[in-house]
């Protein structure tokens, strides 16, 4: 049985492939929405969002599908909600929004093709998170494609210096998205 830091130290390392936009991610995000209504518990699953590069239509990205969920508890999440998806093969992450180990905490779990290679993310979280601001940052890239080919750039010369730390790409990306998003706030309140 694998340790969670054993867990944790194979899925940071893997690869970190930027590729061009792939028109099926919106079909693959609608499936998996889908998936997910069917075998939740229907009373704790609020809405589900795709954020995200792949939700931006034209962006290069990593071929992973984000998803934002929101849900009613986290700590009925947590204890009800891997029983049902690690038999299913999603690896389960109880996963700190800032640093290591630092609160709050949300339910993550990444989904694999028979390949064993990522084909989604999915972000578990109460509505005040502060992740669901990451739909702002999405939709301003929508509206903006000129910011959207900065966007897709720097993640591609990032993909290349980070190839294999995951940790490593996410952390050089967190400026630009910080940026990005304050600029969306701002926007989408004058809207």
């Amino acid at each position: 049985m694998e340790t969670l830091e054993e867990k944790v130290a194979r899925v940071v390392k893997e690869d970190v492939a930027v590729v061009p936009y792939d028109p099926r991610w919106p079909k693959l995000f609608k499936e998996e929405k889908a998936h997910l209504l069917s075998c939740l518990p229907k009373t704790r699953v609020k809405r589900i969002e795709h954020f995200g590069s792949t939700a931006v239509p034209g962006l290069a990205a990593k071929p992973i599908v984000d998803m934002l969920v929101e849900v009613t508890s986290l700590d009925e999440t947590r204890q009800k909600v891997p029983p049902i998806l690690e038999p299913k093969g999603y690896d389960f992450f109880w996963r700190p929004m800032w640093g290591h180990d630092t609160p709050p905490f949300y339910a993550w779990f990444i989904k694999r093709d028979a390949g064993g290679n990522r084909t989604h993310h999915i972000h578990m979280v109460e509505a005040h998170f502060e992740l669901w601001d990451r739909l702002l940052f999405r939709d301003y890239l929508i509206e903006h494609p000129h910011v959207a080919k900065d966007y897709g750039n720097l993640k591609r010369k990032l993909s290349n210096t980070h190839a294999n730390d995951r940790v490593a790409y996410t952390k050089a990306k967190t400026d630009f998205i910080v940026r990005i998003t304050n600029i969306a706030k701002a926007y989408y309140m004058e809207a």
